[in-house]
C-alpha cells in the first residue's frame, strides 16, 4: 500500500523548520553552541567568535528563538541561548561535519584496541588485535575513502576480520546467554548499552533491545557519543517489546520502561536507573555513555562468572 501524502499544514511546519537553520550564520551559530559545555552561548561571546556585530547575530538568534530552534533565559543583565531540548536531535543531526576526516584519533584507536582485546581474550593477544585495528582503520580511510563515521566503522570493521579469522581457525563459540536491554523508546539508553556490550563481548553474548513506547529512529547525539569512542550501532533501529524476546532472554536489564516488561522465572531482571538522554545535550549524553559503560562492563563481568 502507499503511503498517505504528507498534509499541508505539516509540511509547512517542516519546510519553517528548515528555513530557520538555512543560512550559514546560523549553522555557525547553532554548532558554537553545542559544542559549548553546557549547551548554551549568550549573544557576546556569539559575535566575538564569528566575528559579526552583535546585531546581526541578534537577528539571527532571534529568528531562530521565535521558531522554536532555540530556547532564550535571561539571567541578571546577560541573555542565554541554547537548542530547545525537543530539537536537540534533529538540529544536531542538520548541522554536524565531519571533523576529523580521513584519521582515527589515537585515543579512540586505543578504546577500540582495548575493547576489542576484552571481546577476544584468550583467542588473539593484545598485540594482534592492535595490529588488526591499525590496519582496518588505513584500509577503510585508504582504499574505501571513508570519512563519516570512520572510529566506530573501524571497530566494526576490526572486529569482523578478527571474528573471520578465528572461525578460519577452526575456532568455535558454544550456547550463548540472551541479554535484553529495555528503554522507553528504544533509541537512547539501550542503544548505548547494547552497542557497548557488543563492542565488548562480541559473539559471547546475544544482545536484544526494544522499547516499551519504540521512537520512530535512534537519537543521532547517540550515534555520535558511540561513534567518537569507535562504537558502532550497526544496523539497530528502535523496536517494540515483545513477549518472545523476554521469555528468550537470560538478563533483562531495564531502564526508565517502568512495570512494561513481564515478569518469568529462571531470568535475572536488572533495572538500571539512568536519566533519559532524549533532551540532553551531547555532553549530558556522554555522561549516561559513561556510566552505562561502567555497567555493561560489571553486567559482562557477571555474565563470565555465570
Amino acid at each position: 500500500m502507499d503511503a498517505a501524502p504528507l498534509d499541508r499544514e505539516a509540511a509547512e511546519h517542516i519546510a519553517r523548520n528548515l528555513r530557520a537553520i538555512a543560512d550559514p550564520t546560523r549553522i555557525q551559530i547553532l554548532r558554537l553552541i553545542l559544542d559549548t559545555p553546557g549547551g548554551r552561548r549568550p549573544v557576546t561571546e556569539l559575535a566575538t567568535e564569528l566575528g559579526l556585530s552583535q546585531p546581526t547575530v541578534s537577528h539571527h538568534l532571534k529568528t531562530m528563538a521565535d521558531e522554536g530552534v532555540l530556547d532564550r533565559e535571561q539571567v541578571g543583565r546577560t541573555v542565554w541561548y541554547s537548542v530547545a531540548p525537543q530539537r536537540v536531535s534533529e538540529v544536531y543531526d542538520a548541522v554536524r561535519t565531519r571533523d576529523a576526516a580521513d584519521s582515527v584519533s589515537p585515543e579512540a584507536l586505543a578504546r577500540i584496541t582495548q575493547d576489542l582485546a576484552t571481546r577476544f581474550r584468550g583467542t588473539f593477544s593484545p598485540e594482534t588485535v592492535r595490529d588488526y585495528v591499525a590496519e582496518s582503520a588505513a584500509l577503510l580511510s585508504e582504499r574505501s575513502h571513508i570519512t563519516h563515521r570512520l572510529p566506530s566503522l573501524t571497530a566494526q570493521f576490526a572486529g569482523d576480520r578478527l571474528r573471520a579469522l578465528a572461525e578460519a581457525e577452526g575456532l568455535e563459540t558454544g550456547e550463548v546467554p540472551d541479554i535484553l536491554f529495555v528503554c522507553v523508546q528504544n533509541a537512547g539508553r539501550s542503544q548505548l548499552a547494547s552497542a557497548i556490550l557488543r563492542s565488548l563481548a562480541g559473539d559471547r553474548v546475544r544482545v536484544l533491545t526494544a522499547g516499551s513506547e519504540p521512537a520512530g529512529s535512534i537519537n543521532p547525539l547517540i550515534v555520535a557519543a558511540l561513534d567518537e569512542v569507535g562504537i558502532p550501532v550497526g544496523g539497530e533501529y528502535p523496536k517494540p517489546l515483545t513477549d518472545e524476546v523476554v521469555r528468550a532472554a537470560d538478563y533483562v536489564i531495564t531502564m526508565g520502561c517502568g512495570d512494561a516488561c513481564p515478569i518469568y522465572p529462571g531470568r535475572k531482571y536488572l533495572d538500571w536507573d539512568l536519566p533519559d538522554p532524549a533532551t540532553m545535550t551531547l555532553d549530558g549524553v556522554r555522561e549516561v555513555r559513561d556510566e552505562i559503560d561502567r555497567r555493561v562492563r560489571e553486567l559482562l563481568a557477571d555474565v563470565n562468572a555465570g
